[in-house]
């Protein structure tokens, strides 16, 4: 999302809540207000991207993202330059793990003489011990320490958490660690972790993490399209017979807003509501930091690191997103993950205007090729532009999560930000599209375009009619949806290999133009053209290769 910078509420007190990643910062964040999705925004004009909501009536809270030790990247760098200008903070450390963790903690974050409130979470994981160590920190720090378990936060707790911050005294400095009572917890040991067989297992499980919900929303969308034709689509042709020409198709044409921009929604909205849940599901269960833990070795062979295979997760719900969280990132692999992002990570705007496009064809089969070759191009890609990617240095420290049983109230609550996304930012955007290309339409500049593509279409042996989905896919990936004029007519008189070739320029071609924008606005103009020219070469590429070699069919 693109957001304005964060407008702090004068008079109030700011508390940031600070932790190394998967300490459970962000479900402390849910439950000390109230489960409110709260406001994404930048923070203080920065380019990090905090979520802040209300506290008490004189306490705001401002959730910024997770800290890792000794890290370079854009996050841990400029959450750190602003930590110091909050009024409090609230340190988030895994009760598991505080023996190691809060030393360390201390030290990057540097909050001496701040006010704060140290909590230690994972409460119910740990033993009785937990409760003496608390006592014996309050004792070493001079501030409160409360332990909680985050997914099941008492009203007790959060008045306790209150009154420990309007409490609160400076954190004491100088005074040597104690040597702390209680040992760390390990976490389930699983066979993610095995040497041989967990890179493949965390390979299959990321797979069915998005085949799963791909196939289910296809059957959806399935039937509710003929619903959606005989309920509302076709009795608004009937009514609007009589409307002037134009009219006609803006609403009702090959790209009209009802008849095509209905159709978009039904075909998208299931992909990127399964897909949200499934991402929710795997990182409220602890999986995906096993999953990237796991997949760490294969990916510093393309230049980057487990820990960058997140943004890119991200980025098949949206890329915009995706190039948000990148801000984790080394800064040695931001590029080459930002990179990849724009390639390879198919949004759920993209995988359903594919299915829509292949299924219209008679030809869904083959989603799976796509995909595959999508996959490999884009490690490729990687590798091909990234050649200063090797020898990247090894985490100072890296902890590995519990897997736990996702809680319907945390996964409901990334839910809701995905569909609320999609709904104010997607769909207008796409709805837009289809008024744009509705009156281009009417005046013949689309088929102004086609001719002057057709030179060009004929290396990739595609029709000049084609342009039209090729052209609004840089505007956005879903643009490819237009494709479906007259019912799909056009995809369906091509050839399979044709049809391939495509849908694969049109959507690897360019990054959607909002992503475009964000890279510009994130790395700079210079970057931005650079990972566009650079994909653009390898889309090209690869799309003249498949269709020399499926000439023959």
């Amino acid at each position: 999302m693109l957001n304005a910078a964060a407008q702090l509420a004068p008079g109030k007190q700011h508390v940031v809540l600070i932790g190394f990643e998967s300490s459970g910062k962000s479900s402390l964040f849910r439950g000390l207000t109230g489960e409110a999705t709260g406001e994404e925004a930048n923070f203080k004009g920065s380019t990090v991207m905090s979520r802040q909501a209300r506290f008490t009536e004189d306490m705001d809270l401002i959730d910024l993202p997770g800290m890792r030790l000794k890290d370079d990247s854009l996050t841990t760098r400029i959450a750190m330059q602003h930590l110091s200008e909050s009024d409090r903070v609230l340190l988030v450390v895994r009760g598991t793990h505080a023996s190691e963790e809060l030393p360390r903690l201390l030290e990057a974050a540097q909050v001496e003489s701040k006010p704060g409130v140290l909590v230690l979470t994972f409460e119910d994981k740990t033993t009785t011990q937990l409760y003496q160590l608390a006592e014996q920190l309050k004792d070493w720090l001079g501030i409160p320490v409360i332990t909680v378990d985050t997914r099941h936060l008492s009203e007790g707790k959060i008045r306790q958490i209150q009154a420990g911050l309007r409490l609160s005294r400076p954190i004491r400095q100088g005074a040597a660690a104690p040597d702390m009572v209680m040992e760390a917890v390990k976490p389930q040991e699983t066979w993610f972790e095995h040497a041989v067989w967990g890179r493949w297992l965390s390979l299959c499980t990321l797979l069915l993490m998005f085949a799963l919900p791909v196939v289910l929303a296809y059957l959806i969308s399935g039937w509710l399209q003929p619903l959606l034709d005989s309920a509302i689509i076709d009795p608004v042709k009937q009514g609007l017979q009589a409307a002037p020409a134009f009219i006609q198709s803006l609403l009702i044409g090959d790209y009209g807003l009802i008849s095509l921009g209905l159709y978009s929604f039904v075909w998208a909205f299931p992909v990127v509501l399964l897909l949200g849940f499934s991402l929710a599901v795997v990182e409220e269960s602890g999986l995906k930091d096993r999953i990237t833990d796991s997949l760490d070795g294969w990916l510093r062979k393309i230049g980057l690191t487990g820990r960058d295979l997140i943004p890119v997760i991200s980025g098949f719900g949206c890329n915009v997103v995706a190039v948000f969280q990148s801000r984790t990132c080394s800064s040695c692999t931001r590029q080459a993950c930002v990179s990849l992002i724009a390639f390879g990570s198919a949004c759920s705007y993209q995988i359903g205007a594919s299915l829509s496009i292949f299924s219209s064809a008679g030809r869904l089969w083959l989603f799976v090729p796509y995909l595959a070759v999508l996959f490999i191009a884009g490690a490729v890609h990687t590798r091909i532009w990234n050649r200063h990617g090797h020898n990247l240095p090894l985490p100072a420290y890296e902890a590995k999560t519990f897997l736990q049983v996702p809680s319907g109230k945390a996964v409901s609550w990334r839910l809701r930000s995905v569909i609320k996304q999609f709904l104010t930012q997607a769909m207008p955007i796409f709805l837009l599209i289809c008024l744009v290309a509705a009156s281009l339409n009417y005046w013949g500049v689309l088929n102004k375009l086609s001719e002057w593509a057709a030179p060009a279409l004929q290396i990739f042996r595609l029709p000049e009619e084609a342009s039209n989905g090729i052209l609004f896919s840089v505007l956005r990936k879903d643009g490819l949806l237009t494709l479906n004029q007259d019912g799909g007519a056009l995809v369906a008189s091509l050839q399979t290999s044709q049809l391939f070739v495509l849908v694969f320029l049109a959507s690897t071609l360019t990054a959607c133009l909002v992503t475009l924008w964000t890279i510009r606005k994130e790395m700079g103009i210079r970057t931005a053209a650079s990972i566009a020219g650079k994909q653009l070469l390898t889309s090209v590429c690869v799309s003249m290769l498949i269709a020399w070699l499926t000439a023959w069919h």
